[in-house]
């Protein structure tokens, strides 16, 4: 059976090589058929293997409209010709091991990463889901309906889409880890000991920054007063795996 896999390219934060190396990295990592597609406003340059598919449509206000906001297009119907299981990646990630098992991991049900900072409060993150095309439409019809009040309400789109699927599943935790918050040691520590890559990790998340490619030889872009707390030394082992 195919699996498919999704993301989303807008604007010019991520260049063209951020989905093309996912798409390598899905590859790699899973077994099988494999349909991945691109949902995105440029498709200049992507990889003949990836399927590029225009933005989902979507109004919402600035600056909603190019933040993790828009991601909520995807739970309209129809969404492109998908159906069944689908698995939404961001593209600042770093896919370290198998992917098999987030098919696997409760068919048909709606699987998300807990998210890190909030555990045991019912939250989400965003980063990577698995959900079904056509099911929890009312998260993309509430937002439309009512948008100014969905904004006020939730600071962040993931605290939204939690909030509308009391019954979603998280992931066992040590599939998916954020590079900042499980793998910088703290000060003053991070000086000395570089990232590790836990043995059990399947995806390492990139959110904000560094990117992949500044973590991997060290270089945490940060204002002159705070980097001698956000200091990392190189991890060559993020090369090995994000291409």
């Amino acid at each position: 059976m195919t699996k498919t896999v999704i993301s989303m390219k807008w604007g010019t934060r991520y260049s063209v090589d951020y989905a093309n190396r996912l798409y390598s990295m899905v590859r790699r990592n899973l077994r099988g058929d494999l349909r991945f597609l691109c949902f995105t406003d440029d498709p200049a340059g992507l990889a003949p293997e990836i399927e590029a598919h225009p933005l989902p449509p979507i109004e919402l206000p600035e600056p909603a409209r190019w933040q993790g906001w828009r991601k909520i297009s995807l739970f309209q119907h129809p969404l492109a010709d998908l159906s069944g299981d689908v698995l939404f990646l961001d593209l600042d990630i770093v896919i370290t091991g198998s992917l098999d098992e987030f098919f696997d991991y409760h068919p048909g049900r709606f699987c998300i990463i807990e998210n890190w900072t909030q555990l045991g409060k019912g939250i989400g993150n965003t980063t990577a889901y698995r959900f079904v095309p056509g099911e929890n439409t009312d998260i993309y019809e509430r937002l439309m309906a009512d948008t100014d009040r969905v904004l006020a309400t939730y600071r962040a789109s993931q605290q939204y889409v939690s909030a509308c699927i009391p019954d979603m599943v998280f992931w066992p935790s040590q599939w998916c880890m954020s590079f900042k918050y499980h793998l910088v040691p703290s000060f003053p520590m991070n000086w000395f000991v570089a990232p590790r890559l836990p043995r059990d990790a399947r995806l390492i998340a990139f959110t904000g920054k560094p990117d992949p490619d500044e973590a991997a030889v060290g270089h945490w872009p940060a204002p002159l007063h705070k980097r001698i707390h956000k200091h990392i030394r190189p991890a060559p082992w993020i090369a090995a795996h994000w291409r």
